[in-house]
């Protein structure tokens, strides 16, 4: 049993490696002006928005992985109807679900 659980972590560990390099890509691309490399929304736009602190743990319990696998794929808006972010275009679920992925690591 040992040996098979050991097996499926050499097979599954590359695909994963390049799932979080993906992710990571996305979030440089698409994500670091208004939330910041690190994630803390410490950037001009960022500040302007009132962007939360994913590296904070009480903001990130503060949602679950449906909610923001959600917002990524269709955007947030505010109570008023208005856009606060556009959803992120050009994505499969799977890069959606990496960048949830990549934002619960962003947690200190």
């Amino acid at each position: 049993m040992k040996n098979l659980a050991f097996a499926v972590i050499l097979v599954c560990s590359p695909a994963l490696a390049g799932y979080a390099a993906g992710a990571k890509t996305i979030w440089a691309d698409q994500c670091v002006k208004c939330h910041g490399a690190e994630g803390n929304g410490a950037t001009k736009m960022g500040k302007k928005l009132g962007i939360k602190d994913y590296t904070d743990a009480k903001v990130q319990a503060g949602f679950t992985d449906e909610q923001a696998f959600k917002a990524l794929k269709e955007g947030v808006k505010d109570k008023s109807g208005a856009t606060r972010m556009k959803p992120v275009d050009g994505l499969s679920d799977a890069d959606i679900t990496g960048l949830v992925a990549h934002v619960r690591s962003l947690k200190k």
